[in-house]
């Protein structure tokens, strides 16, 4: 399993359908992130990044209403999202959004084909990376966001706390207030926020393939 949180809900669905659960073990996944020279910067204002397909549990569409909130309340003010992923399925009404929703114009970047080094750069300079998904079995963008030293807005998920304990801000995915004014204090020059987060991230440790395999491979010799 690539989280205890996965395996917690394994075990739970088996005891809830009777069913007896095989062996299992946790062996959580390396983000494969290795540290670049710093680009430069891909866009000039203060802006956030989603990375992840656009699909209906990521809650694209929700971010978006926050969005646009934004626009209405700091105007040509409002940090840009920048969204790097590909369209999903049963997305219409993010997609709906993205291309007829005037006020995101401009404002929301939608990047479906976004290569390694462009996807590097956007996280280097983002305020945040933002990651209000319902659900997740390990949640990979938040561990390459946190190894190269980027704050993270995510949802209150088990998973998350078990791969980033302390480190990230954690909301509600449906708290919209409480979304809004987090942006907003990432958005701003010098955030106290901001910094007090990027002093929690030098704590960050993330898992690495050897210890991956050396999971794995005690694993399978216990099957033997």
């Amino acid at each position: 399993m690539n989280s205890q949180a996965t395996l917690d809900s394994l075990t739970a669905q088996a005891q809830h359908a009777g069913l007896e659960q095989p062996p299992c073990v946790v062996a959580r996944l390396a983000s494969g992130v290795t540290q670049r020279p710093l680009a430069p910067r891909p866009l000039p204002t203060p802006y956030f990044v989603m990375l992840g397909t656009i699909e209906p549990r990521k809650n694209h569409w929700f971010i978006l209403h926050v969005w646009r909130r934004l626009v209405e309340q700091l105007g040509a003010a409002a940090p840009k999202l920048v969204v790097i992923g590909r369209r999903g399925w049963e997305c219409e009404n993010v997609v709906d959004m993205l291309e007829r929703c005037h006020s995101l114009k401009g404002v929301v970047i939608e990047e479906s084909h976004c290569s390694d080094e462009q996807l590097h750069a956007y996280l280097q300079h983002a305020q945040a990376l933002l990651f209000p998904s319902f659900v997740e079995g390990y949640g990979m963008p938040l561990a390459e966001a946190l190894a190269l030293k980027v704050p993270v807005l995510a949802s209150d998920l088990d998973v998350f706390h078990e791969i980033a304990d302390h480190i990230p801000e954690y909301l509600d995915p449906l708290d919209g207030p409480g979304w809004l004014v987090r942006i907003q204090a990432y958005s701003r020059a010098n955030s106290p926020e901001r910094d007090a987060q990027l002093k929690r991230i030098e704590n960050f440790r993330e898992p690495t393939w050897a210890e991956h395999f050396e999971h794995v491979d005690g694993f399978l010799e216990t099957l033997r």
